[in-house]
């Protein structure tokens, strides 16, 4: 499929999106995670209308979409999503899994799918998401550090962001602590899978994450938290006995159908 036919058919989805649901409400400026150590340390939390890093190895990518995904749930709760992807990842990775995403907390009948060929094809999704009034929030998967993602294309992200209203989460899955480079994010982390909490009869716990904030345009940054999330209160948790532990990968229900053998050689 061709990038210009990708772009005419995301138009069209937003466009519906934007008979479905009008516009966007009024928004406070920031949006807490939940847990009160973390938030306070952000100062009240995330800035909305924002570009927002999550970066991961490809070992923890599952732990960077669960992550940036929580984020996105908590930036806005009852508005629309959109998730823009390498249309190779579904293969290689797996595909979003409609009832792994009920079961994480995301009413799928809210959450649009983009798939585009290439990193350049994910970003161009990413800007036109970014434009959409009536959207809450989108995230934008990138493999690795292909060079189209550069300061210039973070800057067109978060200004197109702060313009419209919508909160923007980049996914950067596969990428090692050399490849970050600059960016307009407003925060950067680091994601990792962590073992979660016990239930009744040892039976798995809610999604674990350990998190490192790396940078932070507030000025805090280097701190590191281990973090549960929470479906049914829609919010972060932080795990006080990690070596209480019931099921070491955050979020394998999220995708399906994934083998990861090939991904390297075919990301390049």
């Amino acid at each position: 499929m061709s990038r210009v036919k990708i772009l005419d058919d995301l138009r069209l989805e937003l466009a519906r999106i934007a008979l479905r649901h009008g516009f966007a409400p009024e928004r406070e400026a920031a949006f807490a995670l939940g847990e009160s150590e973390v938030d306070q340390f952000l100062g009240g939390g995330l800035n909305r209308a924002a570009l927002h890093e999550v970066h991961a190895s490809w070992a923890d990518w599952s732990a960077a979409a669960g992550f940036g995904l929580a984020l996105a749930r908590r930036a806005a709760p009852s508005r629309p999503l959109l998730w823009a992807r390498p249309d190779f990842l579904d293969d290689e990775a797996g595909r979003l899994n409609g009832i792994g995403l009920a079961e994480f907390g995301v009413d799928p009948a809210l959450l649009s799918l983009v798939r585009g060929r290439d990193a350049q094809a994910v970003l161009r999704a990413g800007v036109e998401a970014a434009r959409c009034k009536s959207l809450g929030a989108a995230l934008i998967e990138i493999f690795g550090a292909p060079s189209v993602l550069n300061l210039t294309a973070t800057l067109r992200l978060a200004r197109a962001a702060e313009k419209s209203g919508v909160t923007l989460f980049l996914l950067r899955v596969g990428l090692e602590d050399a490849q970050t480079g600059s960016s307009a994010a407003a925060s950067r982390w680091r994601a990792r899978a962590c073992p979660s909490r016990a239930l009744a009869a040892n039976a798995p716990g809610s999604p674990g994450f350990e998190i490192t904030l790396l940078r932070h345009r507030g000025g805090a940054a280097e701190r590191s938290w281990r973090l549960e999330w929470l479906r049914d209160q829609g919010l972060f948790h932080q795990i006080s006995e990690p070596d209480d532990a019931a099921l070491p990968r955050a979020l394998p229900s999220l995708f399906a159908d994934g083998a990861t053998s090939n991904l390297r050689r075919r990301a390049g």
